[in-house]
């Protein structure tokens, strides 16, 4: 009994330290199920969340800007801003076979501001009816030998700082049905420029600025070519001159289909035949179909007495040379005037002098 009593003992014991030790951990324990929502306030809440959305959208991811598809370079002088810009070469003549590429350079160089920027476009172009100009461009029409449809080029917009050049690669590219003969256009270069320099508080009316390079395209082959001189006439056809200059203008028709580049010279004689006056005749380009005048001038201003100008002018093919002339009179009324008054009084002094000494030999 005594041992069945110490036993019961014990086991109420160790009952009771189980029940403290049980009692304990539940108090130590956090029991967050039972803490109100209302311990944190909910524009903390809300405020946490937006600061790390923020934080997320709003980071700046690099970007490798491309390259551009124009080269550039600085270009030197003292005069670098002269308010305009430069557009080269004028003219390029380039052959190109059927199905074949070829691409070419051109230049814009900025002489205007800083930081303009320069518009490409292609238009086609042609001669004059009447040899009013040299090309005349047809805006948005196809000319007669249209080559905006093979013109190309990687970009239609320059950006440039001042005193800075690009190098513009232009590529011509012929279709494989490409008929033989000469095929022309214009690769223009366009800006906006100020009118001029107004006060600031005046509006400035903007000018739109355009110039650029003339592409004749010839592919090979059997093509029309014909052409030739037409007149040789001075300025408003004028046969009677006080002084030179003397203006001069030479009228040339293209009747084939490729342009062509006539050249010459012109001879100037006097009444006695001796050559006074020589003028070289660079060549100058004609286009298909049109006419073409080329104005010249003899610059000489001492000149009296009647004189043949002789033109000799090479049609650019088969070393066929024209040759036509015009006479003109150089008569200066007012050094004619002078000379005759002058004859005059010599003569009238002449005159009265023989009388005079007559006179007084009678009277002896």
């Amino acid at each position: 009994m005594v041992c069945n009593i110490r036993s019961e003992r014990q086991l109420s014991l160790v009952g009771s330290l189980i029940l403290i030790l049980t009692a304990v951990t539940l108090t130590s324990v956090p029991l967050y199920a039972q803490t109100p929502a209302t311990d944190v306030p909910a524009d903390a809440i809300a405020e946490v969340v937006a600061t790390t959305t923020e934080q997320t959208v709003t980071t700046p991811i690099p970007v490798t800007p491309a390259a551009p598809w124009y080269t550039t370079e600085m270009i030197s002088g003292n005069n670098i801003a002269s308010g305009d810009f430069v557009v080269g070469p004028g003219r390029l003549e380039v052959s190109v076979k059927p199905g074949e590429s070829v691409t070419r350079m051109m230049t814009v160089t900025n002489r205007i501001s800083a930081n303009r920027t320069f518009e490409l476009m292609v238009e086609d172009m042609s001669g004059s009816a009447d040899g009013s100009g040299a090309v005349v461009l047809l805006g948005d029409q196809a000319g007669p030998y249209t080559l905006r449809d093979y013109i190309t080029f990687p970009g239609k917009v320059v950006q440039l700082d001042l005193g800075e050049r690009a190098q513009i690669p232009v590529t011509i590219s012929m279709s494989l049905n490409a008929e033989p003969g000469g095929y022309y256009g214009a690769v223009l270069v366009s800006t906006v420029q100020d009118e001029g320099s107004i006060e600031v508080s005046t509006a400035r009316s903007p000018i739109v600025a355009r110039i650029g390079t003339l592409f004749f395209i010839t592919v090979p082959g059997e093509a029309e070519t014909g052409g030739a001189l037409q007149s040789l006439t001075t300025k408003n056809n004028q046969w009677w001159w006080q002084a030179g200059p003397i203006d001069l203008g030479l009228l040339f028709e293209n009747t084939g289909s490729v342009h062509l580049n006539p050249y010459g010279e012109i001879q100037v004689t006097n009444m006695f035949g001796e050559e006074v006056g020589f003028i070289e005749l660079e060549p100058w380009f004609v286009l298909p179909k049109s006419l073409r005048l080329r104005e010249v001038s003899w610059d000489r201003e001492l000149l009296i007495g009647r004189y043949v100008i002789t033109a000799k002018v090479n049609r650019g093919y088969d070393n066929v040379v024209d040759e036509t002339s015009v006479a003109i009179w150089v008569l200066p009324w007012k050094v004619l005037i002078s000379v005759f008054l002058v004859v005059f009084v010599i003569f009238f002094l002449v005159r009265l002098f023989i009388r005079t000494f007559e006179f007084k030999r009678k009277g002896t």
